[in-house]
């Protein structure tokens, strides 16, 4: 393996190891974001950008762009991303680190390329990126590190900057556990009502041959790959600490679901979709939904609309109670895992003392090869990862 098997690599790295192994010093955390329209006007051209590429007409999508416009044209993404950066500020700082956050979004200002060069326009040159979604798939991890090579041509720094990325992080118990409070509490509550419960476990619908190839080409996890094994693992994982605080709840049904499907009707995405299955379950006997949504890290339009609208009114219409449980945000608990993630990767931490909430992790420091693979569009450049 060659020095130049992971592209844009700090020294630790660049060998390719899945596991970084020698300890690496960093000049500061790249904050990565989707972002979302600031106002009306952005909309539009905020969702050209996270469709380029596609050639999808402005008319088709002012059909998406009614979930912002219904918000004032304003997706709550980006000022929670301000409040995580600055928690994450404020813990670097209580830990006595020497680590600024450049906070950067794949498709909406700040953009990642200005905080690339502003990063380096401080001296920052050797960045270890936090990518703001837990899981492994394209669009949740390859993509991110796409933009990061991406940003990298964009600012010509290409042979200045290194960048790499903290592993990814859905079993790390900061992230597990910011899920648990309000799961335990819509429990108590449905329970002590004596009604009959079911746990709905959400995240984020994707196509099935982009889920069948997520994760890396040599581990065989189902025909859902790493993105549905890695669901379903942190689910158990919730459902097992819930139980541990009311002892009743291990008795509670739970299941994955997935929301905010965009493909054309002719691909298969993953399913069950969820207000399809809340229709369903009045028929099952059940009377109560709690609905976790573990696919996503703050409260942002997928999570506001497709599930505090959609999903909600689907449980109004079916007979149902239900209640929608809060995602991580800035949750402390949360917010302290992230920088464990950092100091883990500083201090290159061996594998087995490496905390991991499930028996799928901890995940790879590096991607591996073919991780990932968006099958529309083929390999692009990436970071983070051994190429292509």
């Amino acid at each position: 393996m060659t020095t130049a098997s992971v592209p844009f690599a700090s020294p630790a790295a660049r060998d390719g190891a899945p596991y970084a192994t020698v300890p690496q010093r960093y000049d500061a955390i790249l904050l990565a974001g989707f972002g979302g329209p600031e106002g009306q006007d952005d909309v539009i051209p905020f969702l050209r950008n996270v469709t380029r590429g596609r050639g999808i007409p402005d008319e088709r999508l002012e059909e998406v762009a009614h979930h912002y416009r219904h918000f004032g044209g304003v997706s709550p993404i980006n000022a929670q991303n301000r409040a995580l950066k600055a928690a994450l500020e404020a813990e670097i700082a209580r830990r006595g680190l020497d680590l600024p956050v450049y906070w950067g979004n794949r498709n909406w200002a700040p953009y990642l390329s200005e905080a690339v060069q502003e990063a380096a326009d401080d001296g920052r040159t050797r960045l270890l990126a936090v990518a703001t979604s837990a899981y492994s798939s394209y669009s949740s991890c390859r993509q991110y590190r796409e933009d990061f090579a991406r940003a990298l041509d964009d600012t010509a720094l290409g042979s200045v900057v290194e960048i790499d990325k903290v592993r990814q992080f859905f079993d790390h118990p900061g992230f597990v556990e910011a899920f648990v409070d309000g799961l335990v509490d819509a429990i108590r509550g449905f329970l002590a009502d004596r009604l009959r419960v079911r746990v709905l476990f959400a995240t984020h619908s994707i196509p099935v041959d982009d889920a069948r190839r997520s994760g890396p080409r040599d581990l065989d996890l189902g025909p859902g790959g790493a993105y549905e094994a890695q669901h379903r693992a942190v689910a158990a994982a919730v459902m097992e600490r819930v139980a541990a605080i009311v002892p009743e709840a291990a008795d509670v049904p739970w299941e994955l679901v997935y929301q905010s499907r965009s493909g054309p009707a002719s691909q298969p995405w993953l399913e069950p979709d969820i207000c399809d299955r809340i229709a369903e379950l009045s028929a099952e006997g059940v009377e109560a939904v709690a609905i976790v949504p573990v696919g996503f890290l703050s409260d942002h339009m997928e999570v506001m609309w497709d599930l505090d609208e959609e999903a909600l009114q689907a449980a109004a219409d079916a007979g149902l109670r239900a209640v929608r449980t809060p995602t991580p945000g800035a949750d402390p608990r949360f917010v302290a895992g992230v920088v464990d993630l950092v100091e883990e990767r500083m201090a290159a931490t061996p594998r087995e003392e490496r905390p991991a909430a499930t028996p799928l992790g901890p995940w790879f420091d590096v991607c591996r090869p073919g991780c990932c693979e968006n099958v529309r569009a083929g390999f692009r450049p990436a970071a983070a990862g051994i190429a292509p």
